[in-house]
């Protein structure tokens, strides 16, 4: 469902739990659930590949496994621009949702306000921390820990010991990205150069396309992007590049949020079917939104705390993708290490 709000208002993406604002509302077969869920989108959209995809497949997956249904439980409401974002937040709580969940640090005041204004409605805030309000719970997670074990897989990929980092805006929840991998990397080869580059957008695949082809082009082999819809541009340009090579002198691409890696199929210049996604990390959307979900079901909605999820209680992983058997043990010894607490990866 692709819901564009009827106000124009400011704001950013946010997931909202609670009663549908719109879908078949002929259907009642839900309406005696506790926790009736909304999701405000950000401009990427439940399509994005992302951080918005994995929010609302982990509030789907919620929603059926409630018995709920689309429409009948849970919804979505679609941000084409950051005008949106307030008033999606206003129609999901007129329309009855009552846990309404915001995504990142650009929906913040967004979140605050509408929780001002509607103190019976419980608010969550992902990728960002909001203090002092009972109806407001913040979930964060450790990006750093799973960036980090990017970093020890791209290091011990790497042949030209250049690496790439591009990210989308700058800021602190994507610094904890850059530096989680750059610390990775080091851990393997404190010599390996490490180029980073900002998008300075979510939105811009041509811009992080333009930077994928500059990285490639002074002899980077691998980037991890956190671009969002910027980092489908790293895709492309890998993809094009990647064409007219023997697939053995493939360039690689280190995904992020989901499993990216069906994006990195393609026929090599000597006709071989591969895929150059080296890896993705993992964010566990979904995990947090069902644990704070339930925990509001059951009346326990954690207000005024901040939960962060990390490796150790599975908020954030590294997928195995097309890793070597060295990098994959590497990796390992590395995950077991930040568990333990052996290991602490630094976020700035």
């Amino acid at each position: 469902m692709n819901k564009k709000p009827i106000l124009a208002v400011t704001g950013l993406a946010v997931a909202a739990l609670g009663l549908v604002a719109c879908g078949q509302r002929g259907n009642t077969e839900n309406s005696e659930a506790k926790v009736k869920a909304s999701l405000v989108t950000s401009v990427g959209g439940v399509g994005d590949k992302s951080f918005n995809q994995s929010a609302w497949e982990g509030l789907e997956a919620w929603g059926k496994a409630q018995g709920l249904s689309q429409g009948n439980g849970y919804d979505y409401y679609q941000s084409d621009s950051e005008s949106d974002y307030t008033n999606n937040f206003e129609q999901a709580a007129s329309s009855g949702s009552n846990l309404i969940i915001g995504i990142g640090y650009i929906v913040k005041n967004a979140v605050e306000q509408a929780a001002k204004d509607h103190p019976d409605v419980n608010y969550v805030i992902l990728d960002e921390v909001i203090e002092g309000q009972k109806n407001v719970t913040s979930a964060t997670f450790a990006d750093q820990e799973a960036a980090y074990l990017a970093g020890v897989a791209a290091a011990k990929t790497s042949q030209s010991k250049k690496i790439g980092f591009i990210g989308g805006i700058e800021s602190e929840v994507v610094k904890r990205f850059e530096k989680g991998f750059e610390a990775g990397i080091h851990s393997v080869d404190p010599d390996i150069k490490v180029q980073v580059d900002y998008a300075g957008s979510f939105t811009d695949a041509s811009k992080g396309k333009s930077l994928a082809q500059a990285q490639y082009a002074s002899g980077v082999d691998v980037i991890y992007q956190a671009a969002g819809g910027s980092g489908a541009g790293v895709f492309k340009e890998a993809k094009d590049l990647n064409e007219t090579r023997d697939e053995a002198d493939k360039v690689w691409v280190i995904g992020v949020d989901q499993d990216q890696s069906a994006d990195g199929e393609f026929t090599s210049k000597d006709g071989k079917k591969a895929n150059f996604v080296l890896t993705s990390t993992i964010k566990e959307v979904g995990a947090a939104l069902k644990d704070i979900a339930d925990k509001a079901s059951q009346g326990n909605f954690p207000g005024n705390q901040t939960t962060v999820y990390g490796l150790k209680v599975g908020g954030v992983n590294l997928v195995t993708g097309q890793l070597s058997s060295d990098a994959k043990a590497a990796v390992s010894t590395a995950k077991e290490d930040i568990i333990a607490g052996r290991l602490t990866v630094p976020e700035k």
